[in-house]
């Protein structure tokens, strides 16, 4: 018998000890949440997390952050910089301490900071243990204090390096991620940064952060006096809303509950949700206390007011939620999240507080605005029309199984394998390019769903009428996850989502449209890596039958001309404007061989731009579309009309 035990003893020797910050490098994912670019990002928040607690802590008020040629980044602040004297219990610099040890830190005490974003007392350590190279500079009495370590390990002790003018304190922090951990494709995005930082200055009001790209030479700053009532401003700025921004800011039991929110006249519910200036992205007990409040004063509003009769039933969340655009940040002296990333908030006591002051706030405020009051409470009763129409919808849809789909004006043409790892779904613009697809396919694996004409714009629509929609219909029914809060990933039938249109102004917007519909309504199918977007050749260059290539770009055409030399003269040159075009076997050949095809995957880096941008782009409001396409006209190329 084979014996698979490669050491039958267990004994002390077999006990591993990671020392200092090995753990960190051990187990990457544990602390920083993996090693991609997500992780990479969060590395950079780490660092400014501590400025943004000396913000907090009414010390600093001018936050930078700048990205080096060479991948390295430099954060600094003008806070009262990292104590440099002898730590009394390890005998080295507090600096060297704080940048070395996990959980060190001025937060535990309570007697530094009251509240703080870097709670754990693992971030800059953890930062420092996944750099190649990081460098501390400290600006305090008068002196510019200085360490470099490599991989954590400090390479010097603590030296001054200069003088600094008697009123100049702060902390610079630059490093260089360690390419040995971080994924072969990690890098930093401007525009995530971009997002993260415009946030951390809605909640830090009167906290001015800049963003500069030495590479690029752009930069930007950021600075909102009004705090997260201009986030929310900001946010509906495109939109028609019910009412001025309500907002709140009230402490109890030494937790500080921040709250603004806003109806708008659709039906986008928007809510952010932070603690301590971080983003909570899985909400938590805040998120829960804002929701709860919410539903609790309208309800009482609509039956005080006789809105509601007796006989009537109480609005649900759901209800009261679409068209609220709303901010909550909570500042708590010990926030417990649920891991080190830090985006689920979980201290109980939050959610009662964080009621208790929506509750207060929106109370009154309806009492003195009985007009906005019945328009609030009209548009829920909208919303609860809708949502039961909607629910029969769902029924009618949940009844009829995929096989039965078939029959649908979508009419798919579904794959035999039923492993959604291996399976594609190609949604085909018009009857035409949908049998090519079909003939072309493999299909074992890949599934045909060819929509006639463009959906509907979900995005001016209430649910009822998008459930009612015969295209939306077939398209919910193949997919197989429900939406919204029916949404389940674990019914997903297809392990690719390939939205396949054509290179021209109608396939753009039916492309858009349906976009549309996937981040309103299935969002994690986005967030999940399942969406992509097939691109089909723009170009067929032949010299003969046997010289015959494609391209999918202007510059992609141009190069193969260029290497063509001087055959290039005798070169025939075709524009594809739609798959139509295409046969079955150029169709495959071209766009769904897995072997050579061109898929981009569907990402979504900043929520709140892309929000934004489909209210511009798809919502009712004229002006701001109209502003867009006058500034990004001169950018078309191309254009087919």
């Amino acid at each position: 018998m084979e014996n698979n035990q490669t050491n039958t003893n267990y004994d002390a020797a077999q006990i591993q000890v990671l020392e200092g910050l090995t753990a960190v490098r051990k187990r990457p994912g544990m602390y920083v949440g993996g090693t991609d670019t997500k992780a990479l990002h969060h590395l950079v928040f780490e660092v400014v997390d501590n400025a943004i607690d000396e913000a907090l802590a009414g010390f600093c008020d001018e936050i930078t952050v700048t990205l080096h040629p060479d991948a390295s980044i430099t954060i600094s602040d003008n806070g009262r910089g990292i104590p440099i004297d002898i730590h009394p219990t390890k005998g080295i610099s507090a600096l060297e301490v704080v940048l070395t040890t996990l959980h060190a830190g001025g937060k535990f005490g309570g007697g530094s900071y009251k509240v703080s974003g870097g709670l754990h007392g693992v971030g800059s350590s953890a930062v420092n243990a996944l750099s190649e190279w990081m460098e501390a500079r400290v600006y305090r009495g008068g002196k510019i204090y200085y360490q470099r370590y490599a991989q954590g390990v400090p390479q010097e002790r603590v030296k001054v390096i200069g003088d600094c003018p008697e009123e100049k304190t702060g902390t610079e922090i630059t490093f260089r991620f360690d390419p040995t951990i971080f994924a072969d494709d990690a890098g930093y995005k401007y525009e995530i940064l971009f997002s993260r930082f415009r946030e951390m200055a809605f909640v830090t009001k009167q906290t001015k952060i800049r963003l500069v790209d030495e590479a690029s030479g752009r930069n930007d700053t950021f600075y909102f006096q009004g705090g997260i009532s201009s986030f929310v401003h900001y946010l509906n700025r495109n939109v028609d809303t019910l009412h001025p921004v309500v907002a709140a800011d009230k402490t109890i039991n030494g937790i500080g509950i921040e709250v603004a929110f806003q109806y708008r006249e659709d039906y986008t519910e928007t809510i952010f949700t932070f603690a301590n200036t971080i983003n909570t992205h899985d909400g938590g007990t805040h998120l829960t206390g804002l929701r709860t409040g919410i539903t609790r004063v309208i309800n009482d509003y609509a039956r005080s007011a006789n809105l509601l009769k007796d006989g009537d039933s109480n609005f649900t969340g759901e209800d009261t939620r679409e068209g609220l655009t709303a901010v909550i940040n909570v500042k708590h002296p010990d926030p417990q999240f649920e891991s080190q990333t830090k985006v689920k908030l979980m201290n109980t006591e939050v959610a009662t507080y964080a009621q208790q002051v929506i509750v207060e706030v929106f109370k009154d405020y309806l009492e003195h605005n009985p007009s906005v009051g019945k328009a609030i409470v009209a548009k829920c009763q909208v919303s609860t029309r809708a949502r039961e129409a909607a629910k029969k919808a769902r029924e009618t849809i949940i009844k009829k199984s995929v096989l039965e789909s078939l029959t649908l004006p979508g009419k798919l043409a579904d794959c035999s394998s039923r492993d959604a790892s291996k399976t594609e779904l190609f949604i085909v613009e018009g009857d035409s390019a949908g049998g090519s697809a079909k003939q072309g396919r493999d299909r074992s694996f890949q599934a045909i769903l060819p929509l006639r004409g463009k959906i509907l714009n979900i995005e001016r629509s209430t649910l009822d009428k998008i459930l009612g929609n015969n295209e939306i219909k077939s398209l919910i029914s193949a997919i197989g996850t429900g939406i919204n809060e029916n949404f389940n990933l674990g019914g997903l039938r297809y392990g690719k989502i390939i939205i396949m249109t054509d290179a021209d102004v109608d396939g753009s917007h039916i492309r858009t449209l349906l976009l549309t519909f996937f981040f309103r309504f299935m969002p994690e199918i986005i967030d999940e890596g399942h969406l992509f977007i097939a691109q089909p050749p723009l170009f067929r260059i032949s010299l003969n039958k046997n010289a015959i290539h494609y391209a999918y770009s202007d510059a992609q055409r141009d190069q193969i001309l260029a290497d063509m030399g001087k055959s290039a003269a005798n070169a025939t040159i075709t524009r594809y404007k739609g798959l139509g075009e295409m046969n079955a076997s150029l169709l495959w050949e071209t766009t769904m061989d897995p072997a050579i095809r061109t898929l981009f995957r569907v990402k979504v880096e900043d929520s709140v731009n892309a929000s934004k941008t489909f209210d511009m782009l798809m919502g009712a409001e004229v002006p701001p579309r109209t502003r867009f396409i006058q500034t990004h006209a001169h950018e078309v190329r191309n254009l087919d009309i």
